[in-house]
C-alpha cells in the first residue's frame, strides 16, 4: 500500500491547487520526488496530449464555410527589381493585380513592412511558383496553417478568431471607432471559441523508479476535440440577400419561426469575412475602419432603431389584450391628430387600419389605452396614465423587446421601451399627457428595436404567441443546439388577439394594401406583412418591412430595415418578397427579375465607387 506522510499530502494538495488555477498553456512546476517507504522515490510527471484541431463551421446544408487548413504565403523581396508583368502572367493574374494586392497589403500608402509584403496564394498558384522557383530566386514560398474562409458572405455571423485577428484589433485600437468595433464583431467564431478549440488532455501520474504509476498528484483532464458548428444559416440564401442589399445601408434577418433558427442575417454594407484575419489585407482593413458607412458594424444584432409603423402590430395586440380596443372598432382618419401619408377610405375595423397603415387610427387606439381611467383611479388621471403605460411596456416587453434575447452572437443589444419613470425624468414632471408621448403609437420616439427582435416579433405572431430564442448554430458537433435554444417562450398576449392581426397583414399584400405590388399571390404564396416608414430628421426616411409566409403554415419570418431608402412599401417590401420567394421556391418568377436587376445594379455601382 502506498504510504504518504502528512507533509507529502500538503505538498501534493498545493501542487493540485496550482494546476487547477493555471491555464492549459501555462507552465506549472512539478513537485519534487516524494520518498515512499515501500517503493522509494515517486516522481510526479505531467503528460500532455497534442493540441486538438479547431472545429469547422458549416452551413445548414453542410457546406464548409470556415476551416483550419494549410495555406501558402508568397514573400516578395524588400527591394525590387521584380518583373511584375511576368509574375502576373505566371500566376494567371491580370497585369495590374500584383500592385493592387500589394496596395491592399500595406497598412498605409508608402509603408514598408519589416518582413516585406506577403501575399496569400491558392494551392494552384503556389504550385506554379514551386515549378518555376529557379527562375525566381528572390521569391520565398512559406506554408502555414491558418483559419480559412471558403465563402465571401456572412462576415458578421462568422466573425473571427481573436488569435488570428490581432493585426485588425491592433489597428482598431488606434482608430476612433476601434473600441466600438472590437467589442461587437466576433461572430460565432468568438462566441463558440472554447467549443471550437476543444482542450488538451492532461495526466498527472506519480511514478516509481521502475516507471510504474502509483496514483496521481493532480486531477486528470480528458482530451476534448474541437467541435464542428453546424449553422442554421443557408449560405446560398445569405449570398442572395447580400446581393440585394449591396449599395445600401441596413439589415435583413430571416428565421424559421418553428425553431428560431436564423436562415440569413445581412448587415449592409458588408465585406468578405477573410479580410479581418488575412495577413495581406492590412490596407483593406484600414479602409473598412475609416469608411463612414461603418461596414464593420453588425447592424442586425448591435444596432437598435425606431421600428416605425411595423410596431403598430404590437400596439394593436396589447390594446386588444387590455380591452382598450376590439377588432371591429372604427376610427376616422383624423389628420388633425397626426398626419397620414396614405389616402384611403375610413378604417372601419382593425383589418382595414392595418391594410392602409392609418396613423390616426392607431393614434386613437394608443390614446384609448393610455388614457383609460379605472374606477379605483377616477380622480387621479396621472396615476392612471402611469399604470397604463407600465402595463403597455410589460406586455410589449413579453415580445422579447427591451431585453437581451440571448442569441449566440457577442454583444447583442437590448433595444428600449420607455417606462413611466423614463418620462417623469425626461419631461421633468409626473403630469405629462398622452400628447407628449403619442409617437409611440406609430413606432417612433423613444422605441428602439434590433433586427433580430423585429424578426422574432414576426415569429411570435406567426406562432400565435410563442417563440424559440433566435440562434445561428443548429448543432454543436452532433449534440444539437445549446439547451437554452430548445426552451419555448410565451408572450402575455392571448393567441386569439394575435390571430386578429393576421387578416390585416394579409390585406397589406393585397389590392389596396400598402405593399400590394410586392404580393407573391401569382406563385401561390400568401404573405402576411406590414410596411413601415421611419421619419428621419437628418435625411431621407428609413424603410422597413416585416412579415411571414406562408400565412397559414409559416416557415419563414423576415424583417428588413433600409436606411434613407424612403417608403417601406417601395424599398423594403420588394426586397423581403424576393428573399421569401427564393427560400420557398428556390427561384424567382420572371415578372420579378427586374427587381433583382435594379437592386444588383445599385450594388454594382456602390462597389465601383468604393473600390
Amino acid at each position: 500500500m502506498l504510504t504518504v506522510f502528512p507533509w507529502k499530502s500538503c505538498l501534493l494538495a498545493f501542487m493540485l491547487l496550482l494546476n487547477a488555477c493555471s491555464s492549459p498553456g501555462q507552465q506549472v512546476e512539478l513537485p519534487p520526488a516524494v520518498q515512499d517507504s515501500t517503493f522509494g522515490p515517486l516522481t510526479p510527471r505531467r503528460d500532455v496530449s497534442e493540441a486538438p484541431r479547431r472545429g469547422r463551421v458549416l452551413d445548414r446544408n453542410d457546406s464548409v464555410l470556415v476551416a483550419t487548413r494549410p495555406v501558402y504565403l508568397l514573400a516578395l523581396p524588400l527591394r525590387p527589381p521584380l518583373d511584375s508583368l511576368k509574375l502576373n502572367r505566371l500566376l494567371g493574374w491580370r497585369d495590374s493585380t500584383l500592385w493592387r494586392r500589394i496596395e491592399a497589403a500595406l497598412p498605409y500608402e508608402g509603408a514598408r513592412p519589416r518582413g516585406g509584403v506577403k501575399l496569400l496564394l491558392t494551392n494552384a498558384e503556389a504550385k506554379k511558383i514551386q515549378a518555376h522557383q529557379p527562375e525566381w530566386p528572390m521569391l520565398k514560398l512559406e506554408q502555414r496553417t491558418r483559419r480559412t474562409y471558403t465563402t465571401s458572405t456572412g462576415a458578421p455571423v462568422l466573425g473571427y478568431s481573436y488569435s488570428q485577428a490581432q493585426p485588425f484589433l491592433n489597428s482598431a485600437q488606434r482608430y476612433r471607432r476601434g473600441r466600438f468595433y472590437r467589442l461587437r464583431n466576433g461572430g460565432v467564431e468568438t462566441y463558440y471559441n472554447s467549443l471550437l478549440n476543444g482542450h488538451r488532455g492532461y495526466l498527472h501520474p506519480l511514478l516509481d523508479t521502475l516507471g510504474q504509476a502509483h496514483g496521481t498528484w493532480a486531477a486528470d483532464t480528458a482530451f476534448q476535440p474541437g467541435q464542428d458548428l453546424h449553422l442554421s444559416v443557408d449560405a446560398r440564401l445569405q449570398a442572395y440577400a447580400e446581393s440585394l442589399l449591396a449599395g445600401r445601408k441596413g439589415y435583413l434577418v430571416a428565421l424559421d419561426p418553428r425553431t428560431g433558427e436564423v436562415l440569413c442575417a445581412v448587415s449592409a454594407p458588408t465585406f468578405a469575412p477573410s479580410v479581418l484575419t488575412a495577413p495581406d489585407r492590412a490596407g483593406t482593413r484600414r479602409k473598412l475602419l475609416e469608411n463612414e458607412d461603418m461596414p464593420l458594424l453588425n447592424r442586425s444584432a448591435t444596432l437598435a432603431n425606431p421600428p416605425g409603423s411595423v410596431f403598430k402590430l404590437v400596439n394593436a395586440a396589447v390594446a386588444l389584450q387590455l380591452g382598450a380596443t376590439r377588432p371591429g372598432t372604427s376610427y376616422r382618419c383624423d389628420q388633425s391628430l397626426i398626419s397620414c401619408v396614405h389616402h384611403h377610405p375610413r378604417a372601419r375595423n382593425l383589418t382595414m387600419a392595418l391594410q392602409y397603415s392609418c396613423n390616426p387610427y392607431f393614434y386613437q387606439v394608443m390614446r384609448k389605452l393610455i388614457e383609460r381611467v379605472p374606477d379605483s383611479l377616477v380622480t387621479d388621471t396621472t396615476a392612471a396614465r402611469h399604470a397604463n403605460l407600465a402595463a403597455w411596456q410589460r406586455y410589449a416587453k413579453s415580445f422579447g423587446l427591451d431585453t437581451l434575447l440571448g442569441v449566440d452572437l457577442p454583444r447583442e443589444q437590448a433595444g428600449f421601451l420607455p417606462t413611466p419613470a423614463f418620462y417623469d425624468k425626461a419631461r421633468r414632471t409626473r403630469h405629462w399627457k398622452y400628447r407628449s408621448i403619442y409617437s409611440l403609437s406609430v413606432g417612433q420616439g423613444e422605441i428602439n428595436l434590433t433586427g433580430l427582435q423585429m424578426a422574432n416579433m414576426m415569429a411570435i405572431i406567426a406562432n400565435r404567441g410563442w417563440y424559440y430564442t433566435p440562434h445561428f448554430v443548429r448543432s454543436v458537433g452532433t449534440g444539437g443546439p445549446l439547451p437554452r435554444f430548445l426552451e419555448k417562450h410565451h408572450t402575455l398576449i392571448d393567441s386569439v388577439n394575435l390571430e386578429a392581426l393576421v387578416p390585416g397583414m394579409l390585406a397589406v399584400m393585397q389590392r389596396g394594401g400598402t405593399a400590394a405590388t410586392s404580393s407573391l399571390a401569382d406563385v401561390g404564396i400568401a404573405v402576411a406583412g406590414k410596411t413601415g416608414t421611419v421619419q428621419n430628421d437628418e435625411g431621407d426616411d428609413h424603410a422597413t418591412f416585416v412579415g411571414f409566409a406562408p400565412a397559414n403554415n409559416p416557415t419563414i419570418a423576415i424583417a428588413v430595415y433600409l436606411e434613407n431608402a424612403g417608403f417601406g412599401a417601395t424599398a423594403a417590401a420588394p426586397c423581403a418578397a424576393l428573399v421569401i420567394e427564393k427560400y420557398l421556391r428556390g427561384s424567382i418568377a420572371p415578372k420579378r427579375k427586374r427587381w433583382e436587376q435594379r437592386m444588383k445594379y445599385r450594388g454594382y455601382q456602390y462597389e465601383r465607387e468604393h473600390r
